[in-house]
């Protein structure tokens, strides 16, 4: 017989950890709540955590979160007779944490998907307050959430990933084509919408059917209120889409003329900056938020992410994780990074390949895969990682999944990881590259990075090897910054791998890496590794990063200035963006390039204010713009069109003199003579020998309106570019070094500490311009750590690509202006190239920027 269920209004248990010891847990449960999970929900039992209404509670990757959060969740189920949710990222982690649940005793129903296939009677238990439902993101941020009535409690699992999974839910996409949100004819419609905010360069290169060599990721910004009609304009076709943009429309429709545009050759995102989530009730009428992290961050990104300030943070001291071998192989003294990954994944027997995008995880997994061994992909997988970790041998390629992946034990004990995660939709791209806002988003990249990391490594005797792949994501654990902002242990891990890795031979990688794979069986891994391992571990601590206390600080009036201008309250926005630059400006330099990008769009809310009515703040407007491009990095603003009447502005001393010599140039050589050196600087500088590298070299600086020339002397720089006493760049080309092993050694940076010095004494000038550098150009990814302490601040390293790509946009701007010099008013082409440079990107200011990403004091670990 059945027994029936005798129901009482309200469980009376004091505390969630008092409820768990009664929960019917099958015989699968777990034994027990481990230490830190019952301190987790003393802490949280603390009246004052009970009452707020969004709450972070932070359990680092592997250390069991979702056994607490649902005990949690059935606490206020049982105690306060309300509706639950718990919503994951997608629908197999929903399904993850609905079996857990089962296994716990938490009765809970699973409420993913179209709603019209929904189980009547789930609903109804869901509804009655007689189970959880477990439900994934896009259910509650949807343009009509199906979850109703509301939860009054909401629970979001993997939180540090949430502006990936709700920022997604407002932001239009429309591409060429490739993917469900492809059509052609629309691009090029709103493309023509869009075309007043893109330079003529930029419009070009957008409007061609191939994307040009180098220009395929280069993301354009256009902000709708900058334009009178656009926003107009633009709704005018989105609000006559289909499927599948409808619904991505109807969740920004109202904050439209609030939002950016950002575009690329193969696609136009529009999304606010940040999003409006007060304006969903089934997340705002919940009367408690919680946040389930990885990591809480110091820098406010959880707020920025969910559009919600005061968030409370409960964080548990970190644990040890498990242990993982880190191998670098581009640091590796052999020429064949490729041939490695291939040789330790035999070894391993599996790999979990992960990058940004899918095409580089394919390529990458298919490379190292043996013969016959299957390669899966998000398909084989979305069900789940039972399809993988069944197999004895294989590959599986992922992309943009750094959480919700658990592989431990003998599932697999190889991650290979590749690229730096910094750019996973346009606006990532667009501050993190042009706008150079990089502390805005270091605390979710580096979110990203720890998460892939440990896929394998999911409790603390777990073990797994990790191949770091390619030269931007080995450069950014390079930098002591990074490194820094890590927990102690992933700090030892990685200076163990890039010190077990640089200088060192394929044979030595290798074995150690069996050392490791042995390490059940044979003692060398133990006796050998782990106690320097210890000993790195307990000499570091956590630091977090520069400008975090300012970004923090500014994330609650960056959600209010979005939210005024999404209700075009010009004025109000205008002036709060202008109190969250002056947040920012508590950062220095680590938040210069987001403060400008701030100024901006409080210059740009201004206008608005004006053109609607309020004719007071047109002179502000102008002004505030005018700042952001004398506070940005660069000259990224300038690059965008000017706002009307606005009053010319001076460029910097330096691109004024590039501007006058080229000028000069192009008006005066015959367009043959200049075609010919234009090629030959181009072919030399995508040479290796030093006998045509520097000598286009000093072309290059040539063409980009330089006195240019090899200084006399041993010991001297190979090319001095000098835009008169207002900026120099010393230049010591090392293209000769194999690529891309080994270190830059010491010698040749203490050889170019100096140059600028010398440079000095040469042209009998007191002192140095400011924003002058030197740099080192070499496919090495990192310098001797001994000449890293010794470094210069101005020093920098530069890889040959970014020279040639630089030398091949100097030769498209070149032939563009000798084209167009035919019948020019020779007082008016000054204009005409200060502006084709600009929208090149090769002004001196614009060019620096270029060079200037690798410091050398950032490339070396110290000894």
């Amino acid at each position: 017989m059945a027994f029936k269920r005798v129901g009482v209004e309200k469980a009376s248990y004091e505390t969630p950890e008092a409820l768990y010891r009664d929960l019917p847990r099958t015989p699968e449960a777990v034994p027990g709540l481990l230490t830190h999970q019952g301190d987790l929900l003393r802490w949280y039992a603390d009246p004052k955590h009970l009452g707020a209404r969004d709450i972070a509670l932070e359990l680092p990757t592997g250390t069991g979160k979702t056994i607490p959060a649902l005990v949690i969740s059935e606490w206020w189920r049982q105690t306060k007779g309300v509706r639950v949710a718990y919503a994951c990222p997608t629908d197999q982690l929903a399904r993850q944490v609905a079996a857990t649940a089962a296994r716990e005793g938490v009765p809970a129903v699973v409420l993913t998907g179209d709603h019209r296939k929904w189980l009547l009677a789930d609903r109804i238990r869901y509804d009655a307050g007689e189970a959880i439902a477990i439900t994934t993101y896009s259910t509650i941020f949807n343009s009509s959430p199906k979850l109703d009535p509301h939860p009054d409690l909401l629970v979001f699992d993997d939180a540090h990933n949430g502006e990936q999974y709700v920022a997604e839910q407002y932001c239009v996409k429309v591409s060429r084509t490739g993917d469900e949100f492809s059509d052609t004819e629309l691009f090029d419609e709103l493309l023509d919408i869009l075309a007043p905010g893109l330079n003529e360069l930029s419009l070009r290169r957008l409007r061609k059917a191939d994307a040009e060599a180098g220009t395929r990721e280069s993301v354009e910004l256009v902000i709708p209120a900058q334009h009178d009609g656009m926003a107009e304009r633009l709704a005018a076709v989105l609000s006559g889409l289909s499927r599948p943009w409808m619904f991505r429309y109807a969740m920004i429709s109202k904050v439209l003329a609030s939002c950016l545009v950002y575009l690329t050759h193969s696609s136009i995102q529009i999304r606010p900056l940040v999003p409006p989530t007060q304006e969903n009730r089934a997340f705002t009428d919940a009367r408690q938020r919680i946040y389930l992290s990885a990591t809480l961050g110091d820098a406010g990104d959880l707020e920025r992410s969910f559009g919600r300030s005061g968030i409370v943070r409960i964080a548990l001291p970190e644990p040890r994780s498990g242990q993982r071998f880190l191998v670098f192989p581009d640091l590796v003294s052999q020429d064949d990074a490729d041939a490695l990954t291939e040789e330790i994944t035999r070894r391993a027997g599996k790999a979990l390949v992960l990058a940004p995008d899918a095409a580089t995880a394919l390529a990458t997994a298919d490379a190292i895969a043996q013969p016959g061994w299957p390669v899966l992909t998000k398909d084989d997988v979305k069900n789940g990682m039972e399809a993988f970790s069944a197999l004895p041998r294989g590959v599986c390629a992922l992309a943009s999944r750094y959480d919700g992946l658990d592989l431990p034990h003998e599932a697999c004990r190889l991650v290979v990881i590749e690229s730096v995660p910094d750019r996973d939709n346009l606006q990532e791209r667009f501050l993190s590259v042009q706008v150079r806002a990089g502390a805005a988003l270091n605390e979710r990249v580096r979110t990203r990075v720890v998460q892939g990391l440990g896929r394998c490594t999911r409790a603390a005797n777990d073990w797994a090897l990790v191949i770091v792949r390619g030269q931007e994501l080995t450069r950014y654990l390079l930098r002591p910054e990074i490194q820094s902002a890590l927990s102690p242990d992933l700090q030892a891990e990685i200076r163990f791998g890039m010190e077990n890795s640089r200088q060192t031979t394929t044979g030595d990688v290798l074995e150690n890496v069996q050392a490791f794979l042995d390490q059940e069986t044979s003692p060398v891994w133990r006796e050998q590794a782990v106690p320097t391992l210890n000993t790195l571990r307990a000499s570091f601590q956590r630091t977090p990063p520069a400008g975090s206390e300012a970004l923090a600080a500014s994330a609650a009036a960056e959600i209010e200035a979005c939210a005024l201008a999404g209700h075009s309250k010009w004025s109000e926005a205008s002036s709060q963006a202008n109190r969250v630059a002056n947040l920012l400006s508590q950062g220095g330099d680590a938040t210069v390039g987001y403060r400008a990008f701030w100024i901006l769009l409080a210059g740009m809310w201004a206008y608005r204010a004006a053109a609607e009515g309020n004719q007071s703040l047109l002179a502000t407007g102008h002004q505030l713009v005018f700042n952001a491009d004398r506070t940005a990095p660069g000259a990224w603003v300038r690059a965008l069109p000017s706002l009307p009447d606005a009053p010319p502005t001076d460029m910097p001393p330096q691109d004024d003199v590039a501007v006058a010599a080229a000028a000069g140039q192009i008006l005066n050589q015959p367009p043959g003579k200049l075609g010919k050196r234009l090629n030959t600087m181009v072919a030399g500088l995508a040479e290796v020998s030093h006998e045509r590298y520097e000598p286009a070299l000093t072309e290059l600086g040539f063409f980009l309106g330089a006195e240019a020339s090899k200084p006399q002397g041993s010991g001297r720089s190979d090319s001095n570019w000098c835009w008169g006493n207002h900026m120099w760049f010393a230049l010591e080309a090392k293209s000769e070094h194999k690529k891309p092993e080994g270190m830059v050694p010491h010698n040749d940076i203490r050889q170019v500490n100096d140059q600028l010095k010398l440079l000095a004494a040469d042209r009998d000038h007191n002192g140095i311009p400011a924003g002058s550098i030197t740099a080192i150009i070499s496919p090495r990814l990192a310098v001797d750590p001994t000449g890293a302490i010794g470094a210069a601040e101005h020093s920098h390293l530069v890889h040959p690509d970014t020279i040639l790509a630089l030398a091949r946009e100097v030769d498209h701007a070149w032939t563009d202006l000798i084209g167009k010099r035919t019948g020019q008013d020779a007082t008016r082409f000054p204009q005409l190239v200060a502006t084709v440079f600009a929208q090149h990107g090769i002004l001196p200011s614009q060019i620096r920027d270029r060079l200037t990403e690798h410091p050398v004091t950032n490339l070396g670990t110290p000894a």
